[in-house]
């Protein structure tokens, strides 16, 4: 396989979640062209469903791959930049699914003893594929779902070559939030016979910044970002409707629980004192990606055995990413692998170095052979 060439067509034709239409014929289309004799091929949505038979058999070890991308407009001014506008790969995932596909390959060629499953599995950025692809999975093709289970995510920071993980938490409990505050609107001069939304929201915002200061265990870790806040339409009418989006993060699901009933019974305290109507959607919710120990500590070993390849522990990140569905009920291990980009990940000008393409399909072949 052209493995540049595929990621940058896969780069020019970014979609978001179970919107992936052009991108599943194309992972389509690349899979046709292999050999099939070793082949078992489903869709699911948007989603793939891969499986490679093996030489003999006992177990079924996963790679699942992303294929969303982001509502972004791209920046980089690359040649082979986005073709849709506003969005964007600007998480990765072109790069995600190419690897994967260049696993596909290596298994085909080199048939390990176990059968392997490949997941390309749509709308990780959101509204999340993670959990539904799974059920589909256990309740429709049991044969499928892997007895383990593997994946990477690019890490800008990190210098190609270099791959990072650790046993137990990786990633973080994570929830979206959405609050829409309604009220009485009218003119600037008559405050007296309105409802002011503008007001209530600001004084919502401020006090959901106690709940982590004043209502989280100090020994524990969370974070609640409003990331934006609406209100009103002219300068001279009362605002009738506010908004706040935002988002929560915790580094166990007890916190998170705790942090979204501190959240309602503020904003039942809010309408109290407000005279408003509050309404909360906590939108895409993903669990925290714990890595099975003896998995992450494995891969280390091998990782630090490999010639060109430096491995390293990572510390557990406040990302959030919904392969924590595939962990939570199958022994499972995600890893950071440097693509040296000068921008970070979600940033419209992330521009990864293609070099890992060229070494880390056979990686990853080469550790699933050891499993």
């Amino acid at each position: 396989m052209e493995l540049v060439k595929i990621r940058r067509d896969l780069h020019q034709i970014p979609e978001i979640g179970f919107q992936e239409f052009k991108t599943q014929a194309y992972l389509l289309g690349t899979i046709a062209k292999l050999p099939q004799e070793r082949l078992e091929v489903v869709e699911w949505r948007t989603g793939i469903a891969v499986k490679v038979l093996g030489s003999n058999p006992t177990k079924r070890i996963g790679w699942r791959t992303d294929i969303d991308a982001l509502p972004i407009t791209e920046e980089t001014g690359l040649s082979y930049e986005s073709v849709h506008p506003g969005f964007m790969h600007a998480c990765g995932h072109d790069i995600h699914m190419t690897i994967a596909l260049g696993l596909l390959e290596a298994l085909i060629e080199t048939p390990i003893k176990d059968d392997a499953v490949i997941l390309f599995q749509p709308a990780e950025e959101g509204p999340g594929g993670a959990l539904p692809f799974r059920e589909w999975l256990k309740n429709d093709k049991p044969d499928f779902l892997p007895d383990v289970i593997c994946a990477l995510h690019i890490a800008p920071e990190l210098p190609v070559g270099t791959v990072g993980t650790r046993p137990g938490l990786l990633f973080a409990n994570t929830s979206e939030l959405f609050i829409d505050l309604h009220g009485k609107g009218g003119h600037a001069a008559f405050p007296h016979l309105t409802e002011d939304m503008a007001v209530a929201a600001a004084s919502l915002l401020m006090q959901l910044q106690t709940i982590v200061s004043r209502n989280v265990n100090p020994m524990d870790s969370a974070v609640l970002t409003v990331g934006k806040l609406s209100a009103g339409t002219v300068q001279n009418i009362i605002a009738e409707h506010a908004r706040l989006e935002g988002t929560i993060r915790t580094l166990n699901s007890e916190s998170m629980i705790h942090m979204k009933k501190r959240i309602e019974a503020i904003c039942r305290a809010v309408e109290e004192a407000y005279n408003c109507r509050v309404s909360i959607d906590y939108g895409s919710s993903y669990l925290e990606v714990k890595n099975d120990e003896k998995l992450a500590d494995l891969f280390l070993q091998y990782a630090s055995k490999i010639e060109g390849i430096k491995a390293i522990e990572s510390k557990a990140a406040m990302t959030g990413e919904d392969f924590g569905y595939f962990t939570e009920q199958l022994p499972g291990m995600m890893f950071w692998a440097g693509v040296s980009s000068a921008h970070g990940l979600h940033h419209s000008k992330l521009e990864p170095d293609e070099k890992i393409l060229h070494f880390m399909p056979n990686f990853i072949h080469k550790f699933f052979s050891g499993l």
